[in-house]
């Protein structure tokens, strides 16, 4: 008897579309059904309905076929070209439904609520949006966040719209592409080594310098250059290869601060046009070749040995001159001559491990010694009784 009938057990959270020979008849609730079937023309298809989606061309039939059951059970959201559909399920953001298309939502169970925007006269997306879904991936929707640091240009449709300040932006890329640059706004320093470079007497050098640079106009800086700093380094470089020419390898070393100048002047006045500033510029290395650095350290080299022979002779002078003044004191003060002598033995004795003395015939002893050495104008004396 059971091969007779048609039984099926729809839960609380499905429904059942049942069909006869493939033509919908009836949408079944949670329970029990049953009919007689003996030739088997019914068949059932079991669906959830608990925050779910029914295909879109199921739902529209449904509705073309049975509209009151439709009405019922379904929210079907069609949107126009221009148009997104926010879909919440229990007041949850759960769908965004894309322009030009059709979704259908089980509302039995589920309270379905849809938000119609037009992305052609609401470019922004609402704050309470992005507060409820997140949009960073969504295809629909661009989203940007600016610092405090930067600067955003919103593009649409390839032209600069406006500037955006710092924050949190979304905006609807529905109809229209729709593009933020952000443009860095602090001082940035940007390294340049230059190629090998000839001087003005034909000797070829390499000059590192530094430069700091700042976007003070960034709607210049983006549609003058679609590569700022890249444009900014080649000018630099070219300032430092004019800076160099006209100069020989002595009045580059020795004037560095100059060469700064001309290459600032020369770059400040052609970054005007893409908005950008020119703070601080310095040369780091001058690179010399090795046989040209050799040939410097050895003039270095020899500069300092002169200077130290020099020193040398000055000293040698100033203690010849000194020598001079003492002997010439020493000449009209016979005690100043026998102090220097007495200094002088001092001195000597220093050195003497043993002194002997001789007592025999023709000796006076240490004590003659002693009187001949301490008894000034000794010489003199005998000179003196024999006038």
């Amino acid at each position: 008897m059971a091969a007779f009938f048609f039984t099926i057990i729809v839960r609380d959270d499905e429904r059942a579309f049942l069909h006869r020979d493939g033509r919908f008849e009836r949408l079944l609730g949670p329970g029990r059904f049953t009919a007689f079937d003996p030739s088997r023309r019914l068949k059932a298809e079991l669906v959830k309905i608990v925050r779910a989606e029914l295909p879109a061309d199921k739902a529209l039939l449904l509705e073309k076929t049975h509209q009151a059951i439709a009405e019922q059970n379904l929210e079907i959201v069609q949107t126009a070209a221009n148009e997104v559909a926010i879909v919440s399920f229990d007041g949850e953001a759960k769908h965004i439904v894309t322009p030009n298309a059709t979704r259908a939502f089980w509302k039995t169970l589920t309270q379905v609520d849809v938000e119609l925007i037009d992305a052609a006269t609401e470019l922004r997306v609402a704050k309470r949006h992005l507060d409820r879904m997140d949009l960073t991936r969504n295809a629909l929707v661009t989203v940007s966040i600016v610092e405090a640091h930067e600067a955003g240009l919103l593009f649409m449709d390839g032209k600069l719209a406006e500037r955006l300040t710092p924050g949190r932006h979304a905006f609807w890329n529905v109809g229209r592409p729709v593009r933020v640059q952000k443009v860095d706004l602090r001082p940035t320093p940007l390294e340049v080594t230059a190629q090998e470079i000839l001087t003005k007497d034909r000797v070829g050098i390499r000059v590192t310098l530094t430069a700091f640079m700042k976007v003070i106009d960034p709607e210049k800086s983006v549609l003058g250059s679609n590569d700022v700093n890249g444009t900014v380094y080649k000018l630099v470089q070219f300032a430092i290869r004019e800076a160099v020419a006209t100069r020989t390898l002595d009045e580059i070393l020795a004037a560095r601060d100059t060469i700064d100048a001309q290459v600032r002047a020369f770059v400040t006045g052609r970054v005007v046009e893409f908005g950008i500033e020119i703070g601080e510029i310095g040369v780091k290395d001058v690179i010399l070749p090795g046989d040209v650095r050799d040939l410097i350290n050895k003039v270095v080299e020899a500069e300092r040995t002169a200077k130290a022979n020099l020193i040398r002779r000055q000293e040698e002078t100033a203690a010849t001159r000194s020598l001079l003044n003492t002997a010439r004191l020493m000449e009209d003060n016979p005690i100043l001559q026998r102090l220097k002598e007495l200094e002088a033995l001092e001195k000597l004795v220093e050195k003497v491990g043993r002194i002997d003395l001789h007592t025999g015939a023709g000796a006076s002893g240490f004590d003659a010694l002693l009187s001949g050495l301490l008894k000034p104008g000794r010489d003199a004396e005998p000179d003196a009784k024999k006038a």
